[in-house]
């Protein structure tokens, strides 16, 4: 057996080990959440892979629900947001509050200080709330008046929006929707699980226990177990082309050169790195298939790829352009 072997051998048992209490974690979820398996699995790469999930649908999917089970089922701070149009970026991150005592400022510090943050409906909130959660989300730092503090580690953002109602919202501006790793788009479930919905909480006091079973230690361990996962050079490079491909899909021979406007940027091939080592994570592998990296591709890709006036004019996506992308660009 070569020293490689012997390596992911090595790293699979560290897998193993670390990954059961995030799929014991998956079933405490179960026990509340009917389906939407791919919600709860990308909730838990966006945890492993250090990295913030923005989450569309329609209202009654569950979205908020998901997030606060995800949090219950974690010993960590938890804070919920209602982003709102009257919201101020003191209301999230904290202000300097007049001490009269001695006459000098002092900070109270906002909600964003805890570790898991749900932004409940953030295109509600204007432009000024928005950009106060750059810093906290790219840096894991605020600064209020002129003192900076380090935000806690695990630090998640987990926002959600709604598709509909978009009289008196505000668009996320394309600089703040990069810095989510993922945007998720949840769908209405199966006839089959809406009868299972309704068998569990058609009720005047639905159960919605949750047993903690992770620790932010155990969140941070894990992160240092997906680190070491093995990633062969055939699958860097199959990252690296269907980033490339988004920008240059003429280059791979991809037919859609007229609906691109921008491609996803080197975020995107980060994302898809880190997100796929957590998906083998999951998946209890100490090494990452071509399958980790297309599992997650979209959900990294969707929100980064802008698509061109021509395109709109088709009703051609960005999800058109990426689904075009998976299917031309070769898998090693």
């Amino acid at each position: 057996m070569s020293t490689a072997e012997l390596d992911v051998k090595r790293i699979g048992e560290h897998v193993a080990a670390r990954s059961e209490p995030f799929r014991k974690l998956q079933q405490e979820l179960h026990r509340v959440i009917v389906g939407q398996e791919v919600l709860l699995h990308r909730m838990l790469v966006a945890l492993l892979a250090r990295g913030h999930l923005l989450i569309e649908g329609v209202p009654g999917l569950a979205k908020t629900t998901a997030v606060a089970c995800l949090a219950k089922g974690i010993h960590t701070g938890f804070q919920r947001l209602q982003f709102t149009p009257d919201l101020l970026p003191a209301d999230l991150i904290g202000t300097l509050i007049y001490r009269a005592s001695d006459g000098a400022f002092v900070v109270q510090k906002g909600p964003i200080f805890t570790n898991l943050i749900l932004a409940d409906e953030i295109n509600r909130a204007p432009a000024k709330v928005q950009s106060a959660l750059l810093e906290a989300m790219q840096e894991r730092q605020v600064t209020i008046g002129k003192e900076t503090f380090t935000l806690a580690e695990p630090f998640h953002v987990l926002a959600t929006q709604n598709p509909i109602e978009q009289e008196g919202t505000y668009p996320l501006p394309e600089a703040q929707v990069d810095r989510f790793m993922m945007k998720l788009i949840v769908d209405y479930p199966s006839k089959k699980e809406e009868r299972e919905i309704l068998d569990r909480m058609a009720k005047t006091t639905p159960v919605l226990s949750i047993d903690p079973v992770l620790s932010p230690a155990d969140i941070v361990a894990a992160r240092e177990v997906v680190d070491e996962i093995y990633i062969d050079d055939k699958i860097k490079d199959y990252i690296v082309d269907l980033t490339f491909a988004t920008r240059e899909p003429a280059a791979f021979k991809i037919p859609v050169a007229d609906w691109v406007q921008y491609g996803a940027s080197p975020r995107a091939t980060l994302a898809l790195t880190v997100g796929a080592k957590a998906c083998a994570f999951l998946s209890g592998r100490g090494y990452v298939t071509p399958q980790d990296v297309k599992t997650i591709a979209m959900d990294v890709l969707r929100h980064r790829v802008i698509v061109t006036y021509e395109a709109e004019a088709e009703e051609k996506t960005s999800e058109d352009v990426v689904k075009a992308v998976l299917d031309h660009v070769p898998v090693p």
